[in-house]
């Protein structure tokens, strides 16, 4: 949240072409606006960019805690494990340099990976007692607790290092390069139609749900096919007054995705909160609605994507996916097949308020801002369903209480025992 808010601010307000420094002229007022968003730019790289050490630990650390095992130390070597994987190091002028590429979002599957895999064999290695160290019992227990698990560690560690060696032999940049070519050499030949918008939003929003940022990843991808065209359609519209009819590229990931496809950001999430405020029963649910909102309005979904969360959430998945898809599919009908409305070609930051975009992207046309009004019905009915499976899916407040009371129990039980013991 406090990342996201960071972006909103600086993208509508301290950005040349934010929004809201548009509709206000802060520009005009202020030439060194864009100066001001030094002063918060630093937040993002203590949340967002470093999310996937974050992962790496809390995965290790949450499976470490349902092995009843130590789970900081468990945690910590998860940590240490994304790390030896990581993107090497660069050397030059005698200074070392680490990317940090694969710190943020773009790292998560890795990161997820590596968290997962230690949290699963570290607690089970720490029970083999040969490979324990006894410390005397004056030695203080959390001294003991590590010199316990040092041996199991070390042999992660070192395995982690020997896979990393043997996949650098093969691509020099580690598993995150492979991860990432993967999936982007096979996309890069698809061309400047409907099918490749459409390919990419499936791709972009599948990748999503498995914690790699799909935007970021694909964001090269992406402009090596459609930059091209975008920039001769603002050459068109700059030399024909500023109207959008007839320019040479009319389908193009920033016109028919962008437009009308990723309001309140990828997967059309705009919709899927105004369904959550319509049916959903869940507390969770709901809050996290609440907080995401604003974000929301100016395609910011991060608090969704995590909180919610979407991400590896089997009931959103369906909808995350085709939303866009249909949505594309409605931008495509309406500009190109049934021409009920000009192509909405005009270059507009991606932080403008989703259901505008056909409006402005027009320059002012009335059909556009009708249009994206509908496209967001439609993604809020397509999310219905699925926000009533989640409501089936919660646990009753009453169950929640009675299961808290039985593992209290359970717990008091165990205490008890091991007292008399």
């Amino acid at each position: 949240m406090a990342a996201s808010i960071v972006i909103l601010i600086n993208s509508l307000i301290f950005s040349k072409q934010g929004f809201i420094a548009q509709i206000l002229f802060l520009p005009k007022f202020f030439p060194h606006l864009e100066e001001a968003q030094k002063l918060l730019t630093s937040v993002t790289n203590g949340t967002m960019n470093i999310m996937s050490i974050f992962i790496a630990y809390l995965v290790a650390r949450n499976l470490a805690h349902h092995f009843k095992a130590d789970d900081m130390l468990v945690g910590m070597t998860g940590i240490a494990v994304f790390m030896i994987m990581y993107t090497p190091s660069i050397i030059k002028g005698g200074v070392t340099y680490l990317p940090t590429t694969y710190m943020g979002a773009q790292g998560l599957f890795v990161a997820m990976i590596c968290g997962g895999l230690v949290g699963e064999f570290l607690p089970k290695l720490t029970r083999i007692k040969r490979l324990q160290i006894k410390m005397p019992d004056m030695v203080p227990p959390a001294v003991a607790r590590s010199f316990n698990g040092l041996i199991p560690i070390v042999i992660v560690i070192m395995v982690a290092s020997i896979v990393n060696y043997l996949i650098q032999l093969v691509a020099p940049q580690g598993i995150n390069d492979i991860i990432y070519k993967s999936i982007q050499t096979p996309l890069t030949h698809i061309g400047v139609n409907i099918y490749g918008v459409i390919i990419i939003a499936i791709v972009q929003n599948l990748l999503w749900l498995v914690g790699i940022h799909g935007p970021n990843t694909l964001n090269a991808l992406r402009s090596i096919i459609f930059t091209e065209a975008d920039l001769s359609n603002q050459t068109f519209i700059a030399s024909h007054g500023g109207s959008t009819v007839g320019v040479p590229h009319p389908v193009t990931w920033g016109i028919m995705n962008d437009v009308f496809a990723n309001m309140g950001g990828s997967g059309m999430t705009l919709g899927l909160i105004i369904a959550i405020f319509l049916v959903s029963r869940r507390k969770d649910y709901r809050a996290i609605a609440k907080l995401a909102f604003v974000p929301g309005l100016f395609n910011i979904n991060e608090p969704l994507m995590f909180g919610l969360p979407i991400v590896l959430n089997p009931i959103m998945a369906i909808p995350f996916v085709l939303t866009p898809v249909v949505n594309i599919l409605v931008g495509y009908l309406v500009t190109i097949v049934l021409k009920w409305m000009p192509t909405p070609a005009i270059g507009m930051t991606w932080t403008t308020p989703g259901p505008l975009m056909p409006f402005l992207g027009t320059g002012g046309n009335i059909i556009g801002l009708i249009m994206g009004f509908v496209c967001l019905a439609i993604s809020v009915a397509m999310y219905f369903p699925f926000v009533l499976a989640a409501n089936k899916m919660a646990v009753p407040d009453d169950d929640k209480d009675e299961t808290e009371k039985i593992e209290k129990g359970a717990k008091d039980e165990d205490i008890n025992g091991t007292v008399e013991a």
